[in-house]
């Protein structure tokens, strides 16, 4: 099982270029960055739309962009992965996103992950002018699209919501035939299959009783003849407990990726620090 850490990388917290070094260093596989383009006052969503939920932590809105992230610590690093944790696709340029990716992939030797999820906060979309219920099929969309953008040297895509004319785009990623696509959330039939579709990976957040919906991916690998193991299995948000982390490696997750807290420099790096000895342990898990 390999180990990441996931934080948001803002102004209150350690420099994400330092934290990227320290990581890189002990030895874990990847480190993962959040996006939220900008937050709006008005706040008619719930934090991760959920009625009753606390207030929204104010790191949601000093987030750096993850692009530039990523950039910045793949200068600094050799071996690390560099993640999004996640891109929200659906409110994004899928032409400006297409070249961000594997201009990250290519400056870091191949080294990074897309991790991707539809978003929750109504408001932020609507800032970009995105529909709230289109989301998911304007994620397929957008995803598609980069892929031929990565992948065709005249690319070209039409859909209901996407539409570009053959184009010339490089670089092309370094990894082939792009990084790794790796869907968030919560595995409903819909979900699964845009995983089993176009996707790589699958990591939902939170412990063993978050992988129960692996049987909707499988079966929606089985409806379009895709071997489901050939799906990763992750987990955002993943307990630093040997034991449970064993208990999720024997169940197929084969990345845990731990969050590291919001505070000072010190304390984030006494939290890495404190679960660095879990890389070895689940290393052959």
């Amino acid at each position: 099982m390999d180990i990441g850490l996931y934080i948001f990388p803002t102004d209150q917290t350690i420099n994400a270029v330092e934290l990227a070094k320290v990581a890189d260093q002990a030895g874990f596989e990847s480190l993962w960055f959040p996006e939220h383009s900008h937050i709006p006052v008005s706040r008619a969503t719930p934090w991760g739309g959920r009625a009753g939920a606390p207030d929204l932590p104010e790191f949601y809105w000093r987030t750096h962009d993850p692009f530039v992230t990523m950039g910045a610590c793949a200068s600094v690093t050799e071996n690390i992965k560099l993640a999004t944790g996640i891109c929200l696709v659906a409110q994004r340029d899928p032409i400006h996103t297409a070249k961000e990716v594997a201009s990250v992939d290519s400056l870091s030797g191949g080294r990074m992950l897309f991790g991707i999820g539809y978003g929750w906060n109504k408001e932020e979309m609507a800032q970009h002018g995105t529909a709230y219920g289109e989301r998911r099929e304007l994620l397929r969309e957008n995803i598609k699209a980069m892929q031929a953008l990565w992948t065709q040297d005249e690319a070209s895509f039409s859909g209901d919501h996407v539409h570009i004319e053959p184009s010339w785009s490089w670089p092309k990623p370094t990894q082939q035939p792009h990084p790794p696509i790796i869907l968030g959330g919560a595995a409903g039939p819909k979900t699964a299959a845009h995983i089993a579709e176009f996707c790589d990976g699958w990591m939902p957040i939170g412990g063993r009783h978050a992988i129960s919906g692996f049987d909707e991916v499988a079966k929606a690998c089985d409806d379009i003849g895709r071997d489901p193991k050939s799906v990763e299995l992750g987990i955002f948000g993943a307990p630093a407990d040997e034991a449970k982390l064993t208990e999720l490696a024997t169940s197929g997750v084969s990345r845990a990726v731990f969050t590291l807290p919001q505070g000072p420099r010190d304390e984030v790096l006494a939290e890495v620090e404190r679960v660095a000895p879990l890389i070895d342990a689940m290393r052959d898990a």
